[in-house]
């Protein structure tokens, strides 16, 4: 579980399709081969993803649902946890908090700058920065990670 119940939606977009399991939690970007076609809600073209390397990327937000790749002709899916089907849309937290444990390298401290890292972790690392001196923070942590690794994120991207 990467996503605690306390949490602050101030702004989601639904715009967005995912093709990978995952878990929720993380800074999803813009995929790579992603070319997202203006005011068009239910574009194929609107896919996001954990990136290995987020140089160059365009930071989304927080994933809210879990992606899953089940065969849905034996079970369903569990709407009490958020689960989504491989492929479908996807919530994804523009502004608010949350607490998460995919918090990457770095020592988070209260008011630090967040960014996003690999696979979706998010970071005090500079790694970002050095690789891509554009980087913006997409937020601040409010807390420092606590014993079970979770941190308090706010998340602001505009």
């Amino acid at each position: 579980m990467a996503l605690k119940g306390d949490r602050y939606e101030l702004q989601t977009d639904v715009s967005f399709f995912m093709n990978e399991a995952a878990e929720r939690g993380g800074c999803v970007t813009l995929a790579s081969t992603s070319t997202p076609s203006g005011v068009a809600m239910d574009s194929s073209a609107n896919v996001v993803t954990y990136v290995t390397n987020p140089s160059g990327k365009v930071p989304l937000g927080i994933l809210l649902n879990d992606m899953v790749n089940i065969d849905l002709t034996r079970q369903h899916i569990n709407f009490h946890k958020d689960e989504l089907q491989k492929g479908g849309k996807v919530t994804v937290l523009r502004k608010g908090y949350v607490i998460t444990n995919l918090v990457g390298s770095g020592t988070p401290t209260a008011g630090a700058y967040a960014y996003v890292a690999d696979s979706g972790y998010i970071s005090t690392s500079t790694r970002a920065l050095i690789l891509d001196l554009g980087a913006q923070p997409i937020g601040r942590f409010m807390t420092a990670k606590d014993a079970d690794g979770y941190a308090k994120v706010e998340i602001n991207l505009p």
